[in-house]
Formats: C-alpha cells, structure tokens, sequence
C-alpha cells in the first residue's frame, strides 16, 4: 500500500515536470520573439508596403504579407468548412454505424493528416506546372485547402461520433428524413466545428512549405486570383535570411505578429466553443 502511494507521487511530479518543461519551453518562445522582435513591430511596418530597399534595412512594412495571409486562411478556411460538413454529415448520418466504407474514409483522412505540408505544395506544384498555372493567389488558396480539409473532417468527426443515437431515433420518430437530421447533428457539433475551425487557422496562417511553391511571394497586395501573394511565414523566413541586422530583427517582429494572430485566435476559439457547448445535449 505504501509502495502505491509512493509511486502515485511520483508519477505526480513527473507531470507537474513535463507541464512546466512545456509552459517553459513556451514562454521561453514568447520572451525570445518579444524581446528581440517588439521594437522593430511599428505602425508604419504594419501599414505600409515593402520599399525599394526594405529587404536592406530601409523603410516598407510588411502589409503586403498580412494581406496576402488573411485572403489565403479566409478563402480556404471557408472551402475547407464547405467541402468537409458534408463528409461529416455523410459518414456518421447516412452511413451505417460500422460501415466498411466509413472506416476507409476515416483512415484515409488520419493518413492525409499526417502527410507533411510540403508534400502538399509540391503536389499542387506539380498539378500547376500540367495545366501551365504560374504561383499565385489560387494556387496558394488551393493547397492549404487541401491541408486543412483533414484537420477540419477529422476534428468534426470525433464530435459527430459521440452524437448519441437515440437522439438521431427520435428525430426520426416525428418523421425528421437525414437530410433534416443534420441540423440536429450540427448543433450538436458546433463546439466541434469551432475547434477545428480554430486547428485549421492555426496550422494555414502559419504554413510556410506549401504556399513557397504555390502562392510565390511579392511586396504588392494581390488584386485578383492569378496575382502571387506573399505570406507571413514567407516574410519571417526571407527576413530572417538576411546578413543585415535590421533586417532580421523584423523576422522577429513578424514572427511576434503571426504569434500574437494565432493566440488570439486561441482565445476567440475557446470562447465561441464555450457559448456552443451549452446547446449541446449530453
């Protein structure tokens, strides 16, 4: 009996450890970009486009990567939610619990989510070099949609799965067909399309590999489809790889401002789940 309590102890602090380990590894991140990157974070960076030598030092801002990044996570964010409701709604709605073809469906979706973005770019690369397309807006569009769509099917799936059956055998009782059961099923899973709203997010504004080969990179904001357009990641990236100083020091300030988007995100994220989890029939 006292071997078990000591052992529980200590199985205790080796997660008190890890948690600390994890927020101090995290903070450390924070302080790091903070520290180095907050002077050089301006308005006139925020609003203003890259200059003729703002990759050597000079005045220019970074407006055209957050541009770029905001039309990019929206467009896609948006296909990605329209493409990966229905798959939800089909393989735990119209399939058969158990269903040999949902199962494959799922596996499928756990494969895809773990493929590495850059496979992805270089993939949609490939398709764009057949049909003759340059980088651009579309095709940056294009391969994080692909990216998100398992983050956004699986996410949403493991919610759908824990919708009880009863509540699906009732709407059928008063005479509700599937297609009108999906509406009970989605406000069941709204805390669910929420969290993989805000995973989706997360994972598109912060890819660097897949739009490097698809959406190219320019110090213009894009004004139609066809039009490159460069991203934060990219700008961190290109910034960082400078031998000037000042330079540099606006990676950081970048790399602040893409962190700064993903927490608030976090915040909004877990607020909006809160309000949609009290519908929720448990």
């Amino acid at each position: 009996m006292k071997w078990k309590f000591i052992e529980e102890k200590i199985f205790n602090l080796l997660m008190i450890a890890a948690t600390l380990t994890v927020f101090g590894f995290f903070a450390g991140i924070i302080w790091t970009i903070a520290r180095t990157g907050f002077p050089s974070l301006t308005w006139e960076m925020l609003t203003q486009l890259p200059g003729g030598g703002f990759y050597l030092g000079k005045e220019g801002g970074i407006l055209n990567a957050i541009a770029g990044s905001m039309m990019i996570v929206a467009s896609s964010t948006t296909l990605g939610l329209i493409i990966s409701i229905p798959i939800v709604f089909y393989i735990n709605v119209f399939l058969k619990k158990g269903s040999r073809l949902a199962y494959i469906t799922r596996l499928s979706f756990d494969v895809m989510f773990g493929v590495p973005s850059i496979v992805y770019g270089a993939f949609a690369f490939t398709i764009m070099i057949f049909f003759g397309l340059k980088t651009s807006l579309l095709g940056g569009i294009i391969v994080i949609t692909l990216l998100i769509i398992p983050i956004f099917v699986r996410s949403m799936d493991e919610v759908a799965k824990s919708v009880s059956k009863e509540l699906l055998d009732a709407a059928y009782s008063l005479g509700a067909t599937r297609l009108e059961a999906c509406r009970v099923v989605i406000r069941q899973i709204a805390p669910g399309i929420a969290t993989a709203t805000l995973l989706s997010v997360g994972r598109a504004i912060g890819d660097a590999a897949g739009v490097l080969f698809t959406a190219g990179f320019t110090d213009n904001i894009p004004t139609a489809l066809n039009e490159p357009a460069a991203t934060l990641p990219l700008a961190v990236f290109f910034q960082l790889s400078s031998p000037i100083p000042e330079v540099r020091e606006r990676a950081y300030a970048s790399a602040l401002l893409l962190t700064i988007i993903v927490l608030a995100l976090s915040i909004t994220g877990r607020l909006i789940t809160a309000r949609f989890s009290k519908h929720r029939i448990k």
